[in-house]
């Protein structure tokens, strides 16, 4: 149930949150484990070291109250998951993004979405396509969430303005990239709203792309893609779009044009062929106005007693450790080959992620980091 985190509350949320190594899943398992931000806080220098690594260090709570300042002197608003103004689609998510900071209007949020994402080298015909199927969506009442990438994303949110517009970025909400972008983005804050899970003043780089990606598709209802290359940024939403049990739609193009493999695969293995935004609406009819399903959580029965849980833990940390490696395996794979309790192998996990010594991957995967 939506609760309203007190102002105290809101600071150790967002200190938590704000500590490296301290990813959603972390955040989500600290805060189970612990009951609240702040226990957890004091708890990390032991479990770091539980993990065989040095303590990751928060921001102080002067820092943290800075940055809130900012963002208030922005008429911005901070969005911290389990709270009633939380968008939806993202609460959701197992786990969700624990904090987003959203300049521009708020209630947009309460609205169904539809992401349309593609190319940065988009064709000209690309682009009116994107703009059109924005149009007509913002035109049947839906918001259109994209990345603010240039190419297919710019002109989604164009055709979009005028009814309604959610960009999600890969940097701070007050970092404007590409800086080519900066009318879009005025317009943007101005009339829809802009959204970020990092901090102000944060200069996007290639590892937050990917964040910025799983919260476009999480936000959405459905996720259509126009010309997408081949491992590129797109098909990393639409990935994260089929993880997150929402319907993606991806336009056709010729197999003469790299920018539409990717479209035509995901077509391939089973994605809407979209030609307008018909194709979308009749699609998303069935899920329009409806609750989120939440995903599959994982069966982990709380311990009876945590004592002996972090005695498992230390029986079965070698084990684990030599299970993992840099390519990404699943977690529900370390748990049948140890053989140990469900709790006790995320403890290690916890554990190691927090000493810096474990990366999360999509798919729920975990490799070293």
């Amino acid at each position: 149930m939506a609760r309203a985190l007190s102002p105290v509350e809101r600071i150790h949320w967002l200190r938590l949150a704000r500590t490296p190594n301290i990813g959603p899943v972390s955040f989500a398992r600290l805060v189970e484990r612990f009951g609240s931000p702040a226990a957890a806080l004091e708890a990390l220098p032991r479990l770091a070291k539980r993990g065989g690594g040095d303590a990751p260090k928060p921001p102080s709570e002067s820092e943290v109250r800075r940055e809130l300042d900012a963002l208030d002197a922005m008429g911005g608003h901070l969005l911290a998951s389990g709270e009633a103004d939380y968008p939806a689609g993202l609460a959701a998510l197992d786990a969700p993004p624990p904090v987003l900071m959203a300049l521009g209007h708020k209630h947009l949020f309460a609205r169904d979405m539809v992401a349309i994402v593609g190319a940065r080298n988009a064709s000209a015909l690309g682009r009116k396509l994107a703009h059109t199927i924005a149009a007509d969506l913002g035109a049947e009442g839906l918001i259109v969430a994209s990345g603010m990438a240039r190419g297919i994303d710019a002109a989604a949110h164009e055709g979009a303005l005028a009814t309604g517009t959610c960009a999600v970025l890969a940097g701070g909400v007050d970092v404007i990239y590409p800086p080519e972008n900066t009318p879009l983005y005025e317009r943007i804050r101005a009339e829809g709203a802009v959204v970020s899970e990092m901090p102000l003043g944060q200069p996007p780089q290639a590892r937050h792309f990917p964040r910025r990606n799983r919260i476009i598709s999480g936000l959405s209802r459905g996720v259509v893609i126009v010309e997408a290359a081949q491992g590129s940024g797109s098909l990393i939403t639409a990935n994260y779009a089929l993880e997150q049990g929402r319907e993606v739609f991806a336009v056709p193009g010729s197999p003469l044009d790299p920018r539409a493999r990717g479209a035509n695969r995901l077509i391939r293995d089973g994605a809407t062929l979209t030609e307008s935004a018909t194709d979308v609406l009749t699609g998303l009819r069935h899920l329009l106005g409806r609750a989120f399903e939440e995903p599959a959580r994982e069966n982990t029965p709380p311990p009876k007693d945590g004592a002996a849980v972090e005695a498992e833990a230390d029986r079965i940390r070698e084990a684990v450790l030599e299970l993992l490696g840099p390519a990404p395996v699943e977690v529900d794979e370390i748990i049948r080959q140890t053989g140990a309790h469900p709790a006790a192998v995320l403890t290690v996990l916890l554990e190691l992620e927090i000493a810096g010594r474990l990366a999360r991957h999509p798919g729920n995967k975990v490799g070293l980091a």
